[in-house]
């Protein structure tokens, strides 16, 4: 099993930034990918930054909506990874989530899918005011 703690979320002002953080713990070994997820009242679950998870770094992926924008990044020895958010939006306000995944390679869309992930965290709160 493994288990993801999310945390950084908060309120902000449009222009400005955040950083999540979500910390894993559990049977990691078999864990290839780690993606950022949020979903806004009434929409679905989009993924927003998803990353290779191995000890040199590997390819990251991004959703159109936030490329340039926000950047993630993993500390292994920490088991961490992160979400850089600058020039946020109010469009960018939503519960965000981490996930992990088994699998090893993965397209871009198929990092981005919420179906390819078992693990979950329990969300932390972004709101960007206008």
């Amino acid at each position: 099993q493994v288990q993801l703690v999310e945390s950084g979320g908060g309120s902000v002002q449009a222009g400005g930034s955040l950083s999540l953080s979500c910390a894993a713990s559990g049977y990691l070994y078999s864990i290839d990918r780690m993606t950022w997820f949020r979903q806004a009242p009434g929409k679905e679950r989009e993924g927003v930054a998803s990353i290779y998870y191995d000890a040199g770094g590997g390819s990251s992926y991004y959703a159109g909506s936030v490329q340039g924008r926000f950047t993630i990044s993993q500390d292994n020895a920490k088991n961490t990874v992160y979400l850089q958010m600058n020039s946020l939006k109010p469009q960018d306000t939503a519960m965000y989530y981490c996930a992990a995944a088994h699998g090893g390679f993965m397209t871009a869309l198929q990092a981005l899918d919420a179906a390819e992930y078992s693990y979950w965290g329990q969300g932390t709160q972004v709101t960007v005011s206008s």
